[in-house]
């Protein structure tokens, strides 16, 4: 298909001057056949036809009710006579340059379901920086899809993040390279950036139409926390912490083994290892029995000296981000090594506290808790890679390896020239800056420092 054949659809309620607006500057570049989906009342929806018939190509269709965007977007792939790419563009963006199409197509491959920025969110369809369990977003704000794989998947919903259950249903099923990322659409879609192609004039819809409308969709969640399933998911496992676990442990203690996943990835590895777990929710605990070889129901913190002492053959600890959660990892690393045996070790995955997006958003008074990932509300200790080193030390551990776990993340290139120079202001190195707010976590292996100062 050429360039000028793929339609474009946007879905507005309401907005009449951001449909000028969008029309004339896209007009200005492409002549491509161009459907509006328009929940607007019946005095905007007079306006916005009399302004689309200014312009070839543009064809209305009026639903006299709000839609939102989702549903809007929806019936636009069940109901138009639309196949192949079709780009999809917010009512509330102005073009500023031709070839934004042209680099949104070459990037589109046979059998993807699309492309445009992609960002990270949680089950719930809430923006959150990289984790473990983070589900890639494609952000239908500007979006190149392949119409018969979309067909595939669930539709949009009305939802403030739209696309959540296809990109749920992607990430689930294991194809999320099925949406590819464009790395200038999420620069032009955010506010207060140098634009590339596109700007966007700021969550229009949302204002006209009072809010992101969660309340159907927060119903579905609420009734899926009622009924949480512990036993899927054993492939959601940390794989750079399982290759920290050294091959031929020969008892294996997990504090936070949650349903044993992990569990079973080792076991697999070495099957005659004794690998027991700590767990503080019962059914997880329950679940993780499937895998372990004992589970124990407790908080680690809560226990006594001479619990540890049960474990004194114990040659392998595991903290999968874990540590950040307790009152006192200091303590509960310091009885640890009262009991290890000389070749014993501590594995750990902690959180960088460092990292650059935590610097960007307490930069603007953005600190705010959330439910899992960096700013996790269950966080009680934040470490950086230097007090990471000086954690295990006091403890009576050294660190003798590690590894940065540093992901694709968008906006990341635009935070380090403030973080480099925040550095040099203060007197620092602006690259040991730089790198080190680059990692989501730190994965590190330390083995106990006897009396005379060396290693066990």
């Amino acid at each position: 298909m050429k360039i000028q054949d793929i339609p474009v659809i946007t879905v507005s309620y309401n907005t009449p001057d951001f449909i000028r607006n969008l029309l004339t500057s896209f007009r200005e570049k492409y002549p491509n056949p161009y459907y509006i989906i328009d929940g607007s009342d019946s005095e905007n929806l007079e306006e916005i036809r009399k302004i689309a018939s200014e312009f070839k190509g543009v064809e209305v269709i009026g639903f006299g009710y709000n839609i939102h965007h989702g549903p809007g977007m929806s019936w636009a792939i069940q109901n138009l006579p639309i196949k192949g790419p079709v780009l999809f563009l917010d009512s509330d963006m102005e073009v500023l340059h031709a070839g934004f199409l042209e680099s949104l197509a070459e990037k589109l491959k046979p059998g993807m379901y699309g492309v445009g920025g992609i960002g990270y969110t949680d089950r719930n369809g809430f923006d959150i920086s990289y984790r473990e369990d983070a589900i890639q977003y494609l952000h239908p704000g500007c979006m190149l899809c392949n119409m018969d794989i979309v067909r595939q998947w669930p539709l949009p919903i009305k939802h403030g993040a739209p696309m959540i259950e296809a990109m749920l249903a992607l990430h689930d099923s294991g194809q999320p390279d099925l949406i590819g990322n464009v790395e200038w659409v999420l620069n032009d879609v955010r506010m207060g950036t140098e634009k590339i192609y596109l700007d966007h004039k700021g969550q229009g819809t949302v204002v006209k139409t009072g809010g992101y409308h969660l309340e159907e969709w927060s119903q579905k969640v609420q009734e899926q926390h009622k009924k949480p399933n512990y036993s899927a998911g054993l492939d959601s496992y940390n794989r750079d912490l399982l290759a920290f676990i050294p091959k031929n442990a020969r008892h294996v203690v997990e504090v936070g083994c949650n349903c044993g996943a992990l569990a079973a990835a080792y076991k697999a590895i070495n099957p005659g290892c004794t690998y027991d777990g700590i767990e503080l929710d019962k059914q997880a605990a329950q679940a993780a029995r499937d895998h372990c070889d004992k589970v124990l129901e407790l908080d680690i913190e809560s226990v006594g000296t001479e619990f540890f002492g049960k474990f004194a053959q114990a040659d392998c600890w595991v903290f999968g981000d874990v540590l950040e959660h307790l009152k006192n990892p200091w303590q509960v690393l310091a009885r640890i090594r009262s009991v290890m045996p000389e070749d014993g070790m501590i594995v750990a995955c902690i959180p960088n506290a460092q990292h650059w997006s935590v610097q960007a958003k307490l930069s603007i008074g953005d600190f705010r808790y959330q439910d899992g990932g960096l700013m996790d509300r269950t966080h009680l200790r934040w470490f950086t890679r230097a007090t990471i080193f000086e954690l295990f030390a006091q403890a009576g551990f050294q660190v003798v390896a590690g590894k940065p776990r540093i992901f694709d993340e968008p906006m990341r290139d635009q935070i380090m020239p403030a973080i480099r120079l925040m550095a040099q202001l203060t007197g620092a190195d602006p690259d040991v800056a730089a790198n080190d707010s680059m990692p989501l976590q730190y994965i590190v292996r330390a083995v106990p420092v006897t009396p005379n100062g060396s290693n066990s």
